[in-house]
């Protein structure tokens, strides 16, 4: 069968059966129980921008393929997913992106973006016409069954096979899809890691690699990939089949503040059927989150946090009172993010304690710091007879951010975090806002009065930026 002849031809499961199930009901099975026991959503407010999966069969790594596609949010509704994955069967320059008709898997059709890609190949000669490459490459379409079980049939797929071995090439891909590269849009990049070296080598390898992704750097992941080859590893054929996917990922996200967090390794030794561990091919699942998305907390999720925070104070200074409030699991009370809560009485501050993300769930930091604000020894105590006259101001803290120079900062949407050996320091983002304060006043003022770090005690000290959620009561 020719499919470069057909003006609108489906591109047919071609590996269902072998690398995985190829009924609908077996494959739905099959999937239901990977999910049940992959790795969980990771706990954090940022939007997710990018997966890296593995591509073998799924005895082997669907486990870790099911904890990367585990982080997309039950909510979520992206315009398209770009899947990159590297060819096994074809090399030529660029890149090969398919528009001939839909991708098919047993779980249906799902539809290609023929116009996207058309225009693709012509704004870019990176792009080439090479819809054979896509006629028996296992690597983009193992990775479809997953999002078709997360979100259904209705996404728009831009299915891309890279032909190339060059990081030139990468280079250009990445520009060619820069534009697309933003939140409306998710990108999974089809990877598996090292090929064939023993067990614990394979791990190994494999964690340098996956740490060398996470740096966020392709010089960094380059080296790394060369240093390994060095390494005398019996069997080791590569640390990373789908490189140049990867790269041209690292080459969207370098210098921009993107997340990469690390969510579950194997190797091929790790399944119990086949688990031969002489020779293993290494999987790992990682997630790549936008942190240039604002920090949000839904209205009703705003609501719950006010109510905690001031059943909590009425509970301490009038004994007796039960909280019947119960959070739902997975919500952001249930994460650990930081928050600061201030008291307010007839309009004057009272009391204003908190702290950063620990070991606590956001729903028992807003307990402990509800309670700790109206005994802030800086100001007189709350009485009861007072809490008629009390209103609240909550601030919710996204994760902090390590910036490297004070022109990061941008005035009222971030607050800072000074940190030398035990001296630390911290100043809300409505403190500049308030005040008026320049970025060197924010910053000198935090380091002198906060931190005893002296005006210019910053330039030496670590400086980490978030963002903040303000919650006020009417």
């Amino acid at each position: 069968m020719k499919l470069w002849n057909s003006k609108d031809t489906k591109r047919e499961a071609a590996v269902a059966g072998r690398f995985y199930p190829g009924t609908k009901q077996e494959l739905e099975n099959k999937l239901r129980a990977l999910f049940d026991s992959a790795s969980k959503k990771v706990e954090n407010k940022l939007a997710l921008q990018a997966l890296i999966s593995p591509h073998a069969g799924y005895v082997f790594s669907g486990n870790v393929a099911a904890s990367a596609f585990n982080q997309i949010p039950e909510s979520a509704n992206f315009k398209r997913v770009f899947v990159l994955a590297s060819s096994h069967q074809f090399h030529f320059n660029g890149a090969s992106v398919y528009t001939l008709g839909n991708y098919e898997t047993p779980l249906g059709e799902i539809k290609v973006t023929r116009k996207l890609g058309q225009k693709l190949m012509e704004s870019s000669a990176i792009f080439k016409d090479k819809p054979e490459a896509h006629l028996h490459e296992h690597s983009l379409e193992v990775q479809l069954p997953f999002l078709q079980y997360k979100l259904g049939n209705n996404f728009k797929l831009v299915p891309i096979i890279l032909g190339t071995g060059s990081s030139a090439d990468c280079k250009k891909l990445a520009e060619a899809l820069s534009p697309y590269f933003t939140p409306e849009n998710l990108f999974v990049i089809s990877t598996d890691f090292s090929h064939y070296p023993s067990y614990d080598d394979a791990k190994k390898i494999d964690f340098i690699t996956a740490n060398s992704i996470c740096q966020n750097k392709p010089e960094t992941l380059l080296a790394a990939l060369k240093n390994n080859a060095k390494l005398t590893v019996d069997n080791l054929s590569t640390s990373l089949c789908g490189w140049t996917s990867v790269l041209t990922l690292l080459y969207l996200t370098e210098d921009k503040n993107y997340q990469f967090t690390q969510i579950n390794y194997q190797n091929s030794g790790d399944t119990k059927m086949y688990g031969d561990k002489s020779q293993v091919v290494g999987y790992w699942a990682i997630a790549v989150f936008d942190e240039n998305i604002p920090f949000i907390i839904s209205e009703k999720e705003q609501a719950e946090i006010l109510e905690i925070a001031r059943n909590s104070i009425t509970n301490y200074l009038i004994p007796g009172k039960k909280d019947k409030l119960h959070s739902k699991p997975g919500g952001i009370l249930n994460t650990k993010t930081g928050a600061f809560v201030s008291v307010y009485i007839k309009g004057e501050l009272r009391g204003c304690i908190g702290g950063f993300a620990q070991e606590k769930t956001l729903k028992k930091l807003i307990k402990q710091m509800a309670v700790s604000s109206v005994c802030d020894r800086r100001f007189k105590p709350v009485k009861p007879e007072e809490l008629e006259n009390m209103t609240l101001e909550i601030s919710v803290l996204s994760p902090l951010k390590r910036i490297k120079s004070a022109t990061e900062i941008e005035l009222g949407r971030h607050g800072i975090y000074i940190r030398k050996g035990l001296n630390t320091g911290t100043y809300l983002p409505q403190v500049a806002e308030k005040t008026g304060w320049t970025v060197t006043e924010f910053l000198g003022r935090c380091s002198r009065d906060k931190a005893g770090l002296g005006w210019e005690g910053w330039k030496t000290a670590e400086l980490f930026t978030y963002e903040a959620v303000i919650i006020k009561e009417n």
